[in-house]
């Protein structure tokens, strides 16, 4: 019952949708079906009302499920205990085929009736009217211009992205109503997207970031196989850069004992700078429960020996201890002087600055202080 009552806060009545794909709420199309015909949990009833599970026959969504659901809402408060230096956020999707071990976001699946783990991975919820619900917030009478986050929970620029063009209306909407916003996102899909961000970026405050946590192809490849390879995500900066947006790298998650040593932390420092990266600024991995089991699970298996000595680690709590964070602040820090590169803290990559004079918010400096501050981005 509860599950049902958590859908039931996601999902939008039949006189509130906006927008939906045409074969949403007319009952399954082509490659559809209802919730009760492909496991899903019995609580998921609800998508009897006409919302389907869509499956599509491509190798890159193999044993991937996507449910089309229209939204009652898509700008987001954050919670006030939150860690986070930004209070809105637009989620056009739940769930990710990026399929990290370590992502903090996991154990909101479990709100679903999904769990943790591989459901994570594989059943993904598509907001299908974000767009139009977009355009119709940022233009109500009470909505104050705030500062949107993207990225922050789940990579709207994974695989599903490209079969449902979310983003293009998000981005126009942000634009059209000259909203401050930023993104961080691991895909490279972002690039598609790139003239109408530059566009946006004539009108407000954009901030860009691409996540690159270290730049060991074999540990990405195994610890986040859904992910474009560092190099790729390096490649989508340089692109960025190329066009005249300032791109940040957020270096997260620093790995314990697997990519935090000062060659590896050199090496993603140097290739961020190379890739003309505005800032750096690294994350070292946390571990909140969903996340803690998953990935624990994951070293298990592939760096067994490693085991005990996170669990010395981490035995405070989801963070690493403080000192460590500011040893591997400092370390990125000094190399970050090396190569001539701005670096901003996590604080500053998604800096909210208060409008100016003319009502639009100022630019971010080139580089600050340096900060020992982990924040639960990634």
């Amino acid at each position: 019952m509860l599950v049902v009552v958590r859908w039931d806060a996601l999902l939008a009545s039949d006189d509130q949708t906006s927008g939906p794909a045409d074969d949403v709420a007319g009952g399954p199309g082509p490659g559809q079906h209802r919730s009760g015909e492909h496991g899903t949990p019995a609580q998921l009833a609800m998508f009897d009302r006409g919302l389907v599970g869509r499956t599509f026959d491509t190798p890159g969504f193999a044993g991937m499920t996507f449910y089309e659901v229209n939204a009652k809402s898509i700008i987001n408060r954050v919670p006030e205990q939150s860690r986070v230096p930004f209070r809105w956020t637009i989620n056009p999707y739940r769930g990710c085929s990026h399929a990290c071990a370590y992502c903090f976001a996991r154990n909101t699946h479990t709100y679903l009736d999904f769990d943790a783990g591989n459901d994570f991975n594989t059943r993904v919820v598509v907001k299908v009217n974000a767009p139009q619900l977009a355009r119709r917030e940022l233009t109500a009478p009470k909505w104050q211009g705030e500062h949107v986050a993207m990225g922050t929970n789940v990579d709207c620029y994974q695989r599903a992205e490209g079969r449902y063009k979310l983003m293009p209306g998000i981005i126009g909407a942000l634009r059209d109503a000259a909203n401050p916003f930023s993104i961080l996102t691991k895909g490279t899909l972002i690039l598609r997207d790139l003239e109408l961000l530059a566009d946006a970026a004539e009108v407000t405050d954009v901030g860009l970031n691409v996540s690159v946590g270290f730049v060991d192809k074999e540990i990405s490849r195994s610890v986040e196989p859904g992910t474009p390879s560092p190099a790729r995500r390096l490649d989508v900066c340089a692109a960025i850069a190329g066009r005249g947006l300032r791109c940040g790298v957020l270096m997260g998650p620093v790995l314990p004992f697997l990519t935090d040593s000062p060659a590896q932390l050199e090496a993603a420092v140097r290739l961020a700078a190379e890739a003309g990266a505005a800032n750096v600024s690294p994350i070292v991995l946390h571990l909140r429960p969903g996340a803690r089991e998953w990935f624990l699970r994951w070293l298990g298996e592939n760096h067994p020996g490693l085991v005990a000595r996170y669990r010395d680690l981490y035995r405070g709590g989801a963070y690493a201890p403080k000192a460590y964070q500011q040893q591997v602040a400092a370390q990125v820090a000094g190399f970050a002087a090396r190569y001539r590169i701005g670096r901003a803290g996590p604080r500053a990559a998604r800096l909210v600055r208060p409008a100016g004079p003319s009502g639009k918010p100022p630019r971010a400096p080139a580089a600050e202080v340096p900060q020992a501050v982990q924040l639960p981005l990634l």
